[in-house]
């Protein structure tokens, strides 16, 4: 019972514009008792008058059920239309205009850890090829390589090719900053957030002190009232208004244990690609138990930090995922893709849906009448 009630929960919601219209939807009951009446008569006819067998009414009660499938079938269409005629609208998932993913896999030290067998790095590796073999046709994908620095590792490029293989040269380093790792992707994936995003790498938090919401004079940067070259370039942007979430073009995934002990916080970063409308998926990669790790003279347990990728994710709009064992590889990638081809809930009209259904019902009643009776109905 769980089951199905979950299953009518996920239906999609339906609207009409015009609801009045479906008074219609009334006539349906009055013509199905005037086909039984009628069809009671044609019977009753049929009993009293046998010579009409050779008419053809008595054909129809020899049909058995076939008799009454065309007539179900254009009541069927008559309701369908008187739907379409509503103008239904639901509440959907409609694909995304995504264009460019940008890829920030941490190589910092910890990610030598094997409670992710082989590696944490190297299972982020191959999570993270699996999302580029998934990507759908025209999407550009970058690489940024994340550890006490962090650099762009591979321009967004529509050839897998190309950043599969520099994801493969992808080594452990020392260090750990994983709010540069954002920012580095976020200016990638939107230069005009270059300017905040230096500025927050200089230890200026102050372009995440004056957030507010767009057009006032604490909104997003290039929205507000700072006024000059940015509120141009902010108003020309027709994608990521401020809201979380609200730049359909492009996204960032993060392959992390989320440890961090250099540059800005990712929490600070995190708010700056909000401010940009940048959804900035978590995958977090380790356990929580964490391992010891022993190298350079030095031994230390590493654990996975998910309060932190957690709270990247939700700040940004988007998810957080994690990747403990390798056998959860595919289910990661997939369900990232999935994120990232599926795009906001909107109200989409569905009008010509009911319509197409109508029509193709009316045709099946009359293509079965006339290859069952010689005649259209």
């Amino acid at each position: 019972m769980d089951g199905v009630n979950e299953a009518i929960s996920r239906l999609p919601a339906i609207s009409f514009v015009w609801p009045r219209m479906l008074w219609l939807l009334a006539l349906i009951p009055v013509l199905a008792a005037g086909y039984l009446a009628l069809d009671a008569r044609r019977r009753r006819s049929a009993v009293h008058y046998p010579a009409l067998k050779t008419v053809g009414y008595a054909n129809r009660s020899v049909a058995g059920w076939r008799r009454h499938v065309s007539p179900v079938l254009v009541l069927l269409a008559l309701t369908a239309l008187i739907v379409a005629i509503s103008r239904p609208h639901a509440l959907m998932v409609l694909p995304s205009r995504i264009e460019t993913v940008m890829l920030v896999i941490d190589l910092s030290g910890s990610m030598r850890a094997k409670d992710v067998p082989p590696s944490r790095l190297r299972a982020a590796q191959h999570a993270a090829k699996g999302l580029l073999d998934a990507k759908p046709a025209g999407v550009s994908v970058g690489l940024v390589a994340m550890a006490g620095t962090s650099a762009v590792a591979q321009a967004p490029s529509r050839r897998k090719q190309d950043v599969a293989t520099a994801i493969d040269r992808l080594q452990p380093q020392g260090g750990t900053a994983l709010g540069n790792g954002l920012l580095i992707a976020l200016t990638a994936l939107r230069p005009q957030a270059t300017e905040d995003a230096a500025r927050l790498m200089e230890g200026d938090a102050s372009p995440l002190k004056k957030q507010g919401p767009p057009g006032s004079p604490f909104g997003p940067p290039g929205l507000g009232q700072g006024g000059g070259q940015r509120a141009a370039q902010g108003s020309a942007d027709p994608e990521g208004t401020g809201a979380p979430g609200s730049y359909g073009a492009g996204a960032i995934v993060v392959f992390s244990d989320g440890e961090s002990n250099a540059g800005p916080t990712a929490v600070q970063a995190a708010e700056l690609a909000a401010t940009y409308g940048v959804r900035v998926y978590t995958v977090g990669v380790g356990t929580t138990q964490g391992v010891v790790l022993s190298a350079d003279g030095w031994s230390a347990r590493v654990k996975l930090d998910e309060t932190v990728l957690k709270e990247v994710a939700n700040i940004t709009g988007a998810e957080y995922f994690r990747l403990e064992d390798t056998a959860r590889l595919k289910q990661v990638y997939r369900a990232i893709n999935a994120k990232l081809t599926l795009g906001k809930t909107e109200q989409a009209e569905i009008t010509a849906l009911f319509a197409a259904l109508g029509a193709v019902l009316a045709a099946g009643a009359a293509l079965l009448s006339l290859w069952w009776f010689g005649r259209v109905m």
